[in-house]
């Protein structure tokens, strides 16, 4: 592995070629740096390389690396949120990528009412392949819960995430980002109030590319920035 300004150089290079290959505009595509169990001083590398949204999977290890790193980036809380972490999630992030459930979105709700924040973007998230380990609604559950969701004053639906089975082949993950894909659409047709279908948080490391061929606006990509995560 390069440094993390060489990495992203490479990693914005494959995004725009992916793009352009699909016929779009690579302005279209935002690079989520996912900085999990990265440490701080290679996070601030890469914010100086010019990184401007990084994801974070724990609530915890997000409110130490802020509280150093400050808000001159975007923070997205890229993992699994429990509803007992939503009055932190509120207060730290810019976008959440894993809304699940109901009752978490009224609790995110709640926590933004107590904190004066407007409004809390979240994106929902599918579990497409039906996997015990992974979190997200089924297909089925989407529509019932976007419109649950809708007398919630606080909490902004602005697309969908999925997380696919990891595999080495990067086109086995092709079915499951269509699928997601297909899924906006059908949402967009239903025109629920107040539910906008502006992003697919969707691709990883090994199959961004594939990602941003079926319709990827947002891409989370980690060990591809800052090299392999610490055991």
């Amino acid at each position: 592995m390069g440094t993390v300004a060489e990495n992203r150089e490479a990693v914005e290079s494959r995004i725009a070629v992916a793009a352009r290959r699909a016929g779009r505009d690579p302005a279209g595509v935002t690079l989520v740096a996912v900085s999990k169990l990265i440490p701080v001083e290679r996070v601030r590398e890469g914010i100086a390389a010019g990184l401007r949204v990084l994801g974070e999977n724990y609530v915890q290890e997000a409110r130490t690396k802020i509280a150093e790193l400050g808000r001159g980036v975007a923070w997205h809380l890229v993992g699994h949120l429990q509803a007992n972490k939503a009055k932190h999630a509120v207060e730290l992030f810019d976008l959440i990528h894993s809304l699940d459930s109901v009752e978490l979105a009224l609790e995110l709700d709640r926590q933004a009412e107590r904190r004066g924040r407007a409004e809390v973007p979240v994106l929902v998230q599918l579990s497409l392949a039906g996997e015990a380990t992974k979190s997200g609604v089924s297909e089925q559950a989407l529509l019932p819960l976007l419109k649950a969701i809708v007398p919630l004053r606080h909490v902004s639906v602005q697309g969908l995430m999925t997380m696919p089975p990891y595999v080495e082949d990067p086109e086995a993950s092709r079915p499951f980002f269509r699928a997601l894909r297909e899924l906006r659409e059908r949402v967009e047709k239903e025109g629920i109030e107040r539910v906008t279908m502006a992003h697919l948080s969707m691709g990883m490391s090994h199959d961004f590319e594939v990602a941003i061929e079926e319709g990827a606006t947002l891409i989370r990509v980690g060990t591809a920035i800052f090299g392999p995560r610490p055991a």
